[in-house]
């Protein structure tokens, strides 16, 4: 068989034979033919004795073994001919005379084709490699055939593509090189190819170092490393196959070093499209070690902004190509530092501080918001969480701006498509932030995702807003909902397509406040009646749903279902015209089933009031609610002014509160008495007209007046001065003497009649005519009087509850039965002790606790905060003459004024998550009952609102000032002289504290960090500044808060009241904070507070200040002194060292003559706010190293001064046992301890030696502090007081740690020999031994004695601790 086969070969081989000498003899010479057609006819006969056959043309060279058999045949059939080694060289020439034939040579690179004889089909595997290749293999020629390889390879480098149909020959000649199993001479191999390299034309270049690292050993690594840095340097062409080929090569640390140092300096010239293979080069050869310091310097030099053509520079064609193509670009190098940040964990670490180390915001780019996005796609949760970490704080402080989310969303939508589920999950986290910072941005990665990206996008937002608005989180909700609100307005053919999600919040109205209710209603309206047909389906089902609310008999739905018909009436009425029947059908349907319900038909009122307030309804629909409205109103609650008022009441009606009195009998009045009988006594079911509908209907009236006749009120005026038909007040001091029915009544008509009056103030506030000003005026005053009748009457009406004045919340919201909790803005801040006089000034209950059932204010009532000085002309009958008579906003209107605008700034310009709690729905909803209307306006357009008013406060704040010096002045430097009168005094007290309260409230608006709220804070702070220097507006910032400082400082010579006074040093925190440089602030802030403390403080009566309102405004005034004390150790020192010896000292009811306002009643205020702030402080001391020696002796002495602190004030709980003094003791005791451990205890080991005297001072002071926390543990036990025991464990821990600290510092410094352990004895406060616990109780403390401590421990007195320190000098 094997013969047969053999025979087979040399018979196909003799046939190839003649076909290879005959294209030799037409290409050479004849006396060349004989020893050439030697060499190959040897090269061919040895290959067909190896098993190889060699073919002609198109068909592949044949082999009959495996290759390794072939080569081993090839291999021993050298090293046994006779003429070995010459032999060698005879195959090789007859090598490169077959392969002189192009297509010979074509074959030999080509893999052979196996030849399977059905005799023996296992010898040969399906896949062989080339001739060539194989030959590479045998080691005696693998040297031979490179240099041929090699010489042949010019041949092609030029003019491949013309032969073999595009057959890369420089590649499959470079293919034959790779992947040997050893090469003989590799240094030899690798200069031969950087030899090649250098004169190669770009594609075979590119071909040779891609393929480098596959061809060359190990040991060549470096050096040819070397030279590609050198010629990556040169030509940017080949930056890609040598960053590909750098990659795959195994270098040294340094030299990989090296070479991204120098790939990261070229960056900048790097092509494009070149640009991702650079990126990931760097961030793949990056160690754990350098992490930090590459991936910071790849974030300055990349630059994704040049990676995006301007389009100016483009035709359209040429420019959507080249957008496209950047891209690509910019997707691939997020690919790679995707790749990187997901395998490494260092480099996402890096990333992220490379960006939280950006300080400014102009220096934030695009990468760092795509670098968070990627950070937040990777499967790792510590990625996710740190980029959502880093987006927030940034955000937060304003160095990631909505401006450059916008750009990035413009240039890049693209890229950041691939990030979508991270940027919505992003988005959904912000809008759900306590931070009202971060709400925003969260909202406008929500509206760039919409308008950005396509419908699937679009969708899942959609989908996520309605998701946060069934939420039922307050502040989430309002959110969402406004950013629907405006994509609707903005993008209303997309949204249309998304009505049916939005529809489905119809399902979770009981989770939504009325105003959120009104919101979603008029987004849904303008889906279903808007001019884009897509959301017309939606139509049906809103119709249904009204109607389904407004037949239901439960008064919640009934609600829901009167809001949602009137924003429908908005939105029809405005946009589609052709229905306007259709619209008035629906009124007339809401106006018949709110008949039944006064509370029904009031809320109807209102929701149409405030529809034509903000709508533009269509005039046929206008003059129907208008037409109606004056009919209904004069027939219901308005009656001639007769003789007589005929009907039996329970009180003798009387006319009341007449400012047209002039008019004689012809006028009119507002009939509230006779209506309230008749309601209190009609049946249930009866259609009857209620006074609640007062007021709403009233409102309803005058804004249907002004849409009307364009402002002008002409035709109601007589509605402002009109009386009202109640009963005379003098009933009021014999309320004791009333039944409970009666004093209900008369609680009720009061409401009704403040009521009245706040809705007449709030129609007639802008009229411009000095005449209605008076009339207003005048009106306010009735307001404060009866509301000082009210409180009287409440006093003696305990478990009343009021009629409803805002009815778009529950029945029972607002109600407080108690009112001693309730008094906020309206007491006076300060306790009297003479009770009957304060009864006489003010007697009653606090109306705070029942504010909900008041009509709201608008903000345009503040505009009367404006008015100073009006004059009124009343002509006199007999002279014919006119005297002129002025009219002053009195204290008690402007404290009712400035009461009411703090309620709405608190309201509006504090965060949102601060002032509703979102799990309690019932608080939330009971905090907004009131404001409605003020929640229909942004928080800017209260703020702006409050700018425009600062110059009339500012005004009052100086009358206030003025009228405090003038009484100082003329009482000599005292309140309490005998021309005071103490209502006056209380009064203008309270409002001087209320518009400091305003101001700083104002000021403290979040908003104004913002970037577009700039100008706006300039404004206000001009105001300030303007009342000291003219020209403010053109000041820069920081010159306006120092002028708006010194403005303010100016009235502390002033303050009546501790309260006052810490509402002026909170206002002045706010200020200076406000600038660029607060610290400057910081030394007069400290001093003003000192003042303060330092101040004795009286009431008018001259009694000492005192009380718990007194104490919490003491607490935070000290610790505003001792936050801002340039140094706080020395601060506390001197309370501690001055101000308590002058305490104990002084008289029993005296106080300390440095701090007037440290008495014993305010010690614990004192004590705590000392203990507290001297635990911040030195937590605030930072760690020592031991290469820092100047730094080290100023750390311990900062040590050795708050130690001694510490021990002065553990040392007057000998004095102040008092339980919540031992309390406050052992809580900060052991965090002091706990802070000297982890800060303290390092210092002291590098410190021993250079400092040993200091340290051992230290030491015997902190000792003695120890030995009394000990003494309170034993203390805390004996008494059982489990306030105090509670502290005893982690304080004994802290204490036995300490001792143990101590040896470890001593044995570092080789002075363990000093120490020494002991038991000590369990005492009490005095010292005095606990005999009951001997033995029992252990603790661990120290002590140190110097040279002389060294007699022995049985020899100790009963003081000795368990540690006791002899240490040599």
């Amino acid at each position: 068989m094997m013969r047969k086969k053999r025979r087979s070969s040399v018979d196909k081989g003799d046939s190839a034979a003649p076909k290879a000498k005959k294209s030799r003899t037409t290409g050479r010479q004849a006396r060349e033919v004989a020893p050439d057609e030697t060499n190959e006819s040897l090269f061919v006969a040895f290959l067909r004795e190896a098993g190889v056959t060699l073919r002609e043309g198109g068909t592949s060279n044949e082999i009959a073994v495996d290759q390794v058999v072939f080569q081993k045949r090839i291999q021993r059939q050298l090293q046994k001919s006779p003429r070995y080694p010459g032999i060698v060289q005879e195959f090789i020439n007859g090598l490169e005379t077959h392969i002189e034939d192009p297509e010979r040579f074509r074959n030999c690179l080509l893999p052979c084709v196996p030849r399977l004889p059905d005799e023996d089909s296992s010898s040969v595997s399906s896949f062989q490699e080339s001739l060539l290749r194989m030959l590479l293999g045998i080691e005696m020629l693998q040297t031979f055939v490179i240099n041929v390889l090699f010489e042949k390879l010019p041949e092609f480098m030029l003019n491949w593509s013309v032969f073999y149909g595009g057959l890369n020959i420089p590649r499959v000649i470079i293919n034959q090189l790779k992947w040997q199993d050893r090469v003989m001479d590799s240094k030899e191999l690798a200069a031969k190819l950087m030899q090649l390299v250098s004169v190669a034309p770009v594609e075979v270049q590119r071909d040779i170092i891609t393929s480098l690292p596959e061809i060359l050993e190990d040991s060549q690594h470096n050096d040819v490393a070397r030279e590609l840095n050198s010629l990556l340097q040169e030509n940017t062409q080949l930056t890609v196959p040598i960053l590909d080929a750098l990659s795959s090569l195994n270098l040294s640390s340094s030299l990989l070093t090296e070479v991204r140092g120098a790939v990261m300096a070229m960056l900048a010239a790097v092509h494009l499209e070149d640009l991702p293979v650079v990126v990931k080069f760097i961030l793949h050869s990056v160690s754990a070690s350098d992490a930090n310091e590459v991936v910071c310097d790849l974030h300055k030099k990349l630059e994704l902004e040049m990676c995006v053509l301007p389009p100016v520079l483009h035709a359209s064609h040429s420019r959507m190509k080249t957008a496209g193509s950047s891209q690509d670009s910019v997707t691939l190098i997020l690919d790679g530092i995707k790749s990187a940040v997901r395998f490494q964990k260092t480099i996402s670490e890096a990333w992220l501080k490379a960006i939280e180390n950006v300080e400014e915001a102009e220096n934030h780019k695009v990468m760092d918001l795509l670098v968070l996005f990627i950070l937040h796609s990777t499967n790792s949760n510590h990625s996710r969480r740190g980029a959502e970490r880093v987006l927030k704080a940034k955000v937060r402080t304003g160095q990631i701006q909505e401006a450059l989310l916008q750009k990035t969303f413009r240039d890049y939508s693209q890229v950041m498509r691939g990030y979508f589920p991270s940027i919505l999950a992003l988005a959904q986290s912000l809008l759900r932030s306590t931070d009202s910072c971060a709400v925003p941005f969260g909202g406008h990665m929500y509206r760039n995702s919409f308008t950005a990206f396509d419908s699937y996008c679009q969708q899942e937002v959609v989908g996520s807003l309605v998701t946060h608005v069934c939420s039922g989180v307050g502040g989430e909700v309002d959110v969402a909902l406004e950013l629907l609100c405006g994509l609707v307005t903005d993008k209303p053919s997309e949204m249309a397509l998304y009505a049916v999600f939005v529809k489905g919040i119809l399902d979770y109205m009981d989770n939504l406040t009325p105003q959120q209710i009104r919101k979603l209603f008029h987004l849904l309206s303008r889906l279903a009646f808007g001019q884009q047909q897509q959301g017309t389906h939606i139509q049906d089902d809103l119709h249904i749903v009204i109607r389904k609310q407004l037949s239901s008999t439960v008064p919640k739905y009934k609600r829901i279902g009167i809001i949602g018909a009137v924003m429908v009436v908005g939105s029809m009425g405005a946009h589609s015209k052709p229905i306007c029947a259709f619209v008035v059908a629906l009124l007339e349907l809401v106006q018949s089933c709110s008949k039944s319900s006064p509370e029904a038909a009031a809320l109807y009122y209102d929701e149409l009031a405030n529809l034509i307030l903000s709508s533009t309804l269509d005039p046929k629909v206008q003059e129907w609610i208008g037409r109606n409205v004056l009919d209904d109103f004069q027939n219901d609650f308005v009656v001639d002014l007769g003789p007589d008022i005929t009907g039996s009441f329970l009180f003798p009606a009387r006319v009341m509160y007449n400012l047209d009195e002039d008019e004689g009998q012809g006028g009119i009045a507002v009939n509230l008495l006779p209506l309230l009988a008749r309601d209190s006594q009609q049946h249930k079911g009866e259609t009857r007209v209620s006074p609640l509908c007062l007021s709403p209907f009233f409102r309803l009236l005058r804004l249907c007046e002004e849409k009307q006749h364009q402002g002008d009120l002409e035709e109601i005026d007589a509605l402002l001065g009109c009386p009202l038909v109640i009963t005379d007040m003098d009933i009021i001091e014999k309320v004791d003497s009333l039944s409970k029915a009666e004093r209900e009544f008369l609680c009720s008509l009061l409401f009704h009649t403040i009521n009245w009056l706040r809705e007449v103030v709030n129609a007639f506030c802008r009229q411009k005519e000095t005449e209605m000003k008076i009339k207003v005026m005048t009106r306010l005053q009735n307001i404060t009087y009866l509301q000082t009748l009210l409180e009287r009457a409440l006093a003696g009406t305990p478990g009343y509850i009021p009629p409803l004045a805002n009815f778009d919340g529950e029945s029972t919201e607002g109600v407080v039965h108690s009112s001693a909790t309730q008094e906020k803005h309206t007491e006076i801040s300060f306790e009297q002790p003479e009770k009957e006089k304060e009864k006489e000034v003010r007697q009653g209950v606090s109306l705070v606790s029942y504010q909900p059932f008041f009509r709201e204010l608008d903000m345009e009532v503040l505009s009367v905060l404006q008015c100073g000085l009006l004059s009124r002309s009343l002509l006199d009958s007999e002279l014919h003459t006119k005297v002129r008579e002025e009219v002053l906003l009195g204290p008690a209107e402007l404290v009712f004024l400035l009461e009411d605008m703090l309620r709405k700034l608190e309201f509006s310009l504090t965060a949102a998550p601060a002032k509703r709690a979102p799990f309690l729905k019932v608080q939330r909803q009971t905090m907004s009952v009131g404001f409605s209307h003020l929640q229909q306006s942004s928080s800017k357009d209260i703020a702006s609102c409050c700018v425009q008013l600062l110059p009339a406060l500012c005004s009052h704040l100086e009358n206030c000032h003025n009228h405090f010096q003038t009484l100082l002045s003329e009482n000599g430097g005292m309140v309490d002289g005998p021309a005071t009168d103490i209502q006056e005094y209380q009064l203008l007290s309270l409002a001087y504290q209320l518009l400091l309260q305003v101001v700083n409230t104002t000021f403290s608006w979040s908003g104004f960090s913002q970037p577009g709220q700039r100008s706006l804070l300039k404004k206000a702070l001009a105001v300030l500044a303007g009342r000291l220097k003219q020209g403010g507006a053109e000041l820069a910032l920081e010159h306006l808060v120092k002028h708006s400082f010194e403005y303010l400082l100016n009235f502390r010579s002033t303050m009546p009241n501790l309260s006052t006074a810490l509402c002026l040093s909170r206002l002045l925190s706010t200020v200076s904070e406000k600038g660029g440089n607060p610290a400057a602030y910081r030394e007069q802030t400290a001093s003003l507070a000192r003042r303060f403390l330092s101040q004795e403080w009286v009431t008018a009566s001259g009694e000492k200040e005192r009380g718990n309102k007194f104490n919490e405004g003491l607490k935070t005034l000290l610790s505003i002194y001792l936050e801002h004390a340039d140094d706080v150790l020395k601060a506390v020192e001197e309370i501690a060292g001055e101000g308590i010896p002058e305490l104990l000292n002084a008289a029993k009811d005296d106080s300390s003559t440095t701090w007037p306002t440290l008495s014993r009643h305010t010690f614990l205020v004192f004590y705590k706010g000392m203990m507290s702030e001297l635990e911040k402080a030195v937590r605030k001391i930072p760690k020592s190293h031991f290469s820092q020696f100047q730094a080290q002796s100023e750390k311990l002495l900062t040590w050795k001064l708050a130690v001694r602190d510490f021990h002065i004030l553990i040392s007057l709980v000998k004095v102040f046992d008092t339980r919540l003094v031992l309390n406050v003791c052992l809580k900060y005791g052991r965090l002091f301890l706990e802070s000297f451990l982890k800060l303290g205890m390092p210092l002291l080991d590098y410190s021993f030696k250079r400092h040993k005297e200091d340290v051992q001072s230290l030491l015997k002071t902190f000792q003695l502090s120890t030995r009394q926390l000990h003494h309170m543990c034993g203390h805390s036990k004996i008494h059982q007081d489990t306030s105090l025991t509670n502290h005893v464990p982690a304080l004994k821990k802290s204490l036995e740690q300490f001792v143990y600290r101590v040896k470890v510092m001593l044995t570092l410094n080789n002075c363990q020999e000093a120490f020494w352990m002991g038991n000590l004895k369990n005492r009490d406060l005095k010292g005095q031994e606990i005999l009951s616990q001997e033995g029992e109780e252990k603790e661990d403390e120290e002590e140190e004695e110097g040279e002389d401590a060294s007699e022995p421990p049985e020899e100790q007195t009963d003081d000795e601790v368990r540690a006791v320190l002899r240490i040599p000098n």
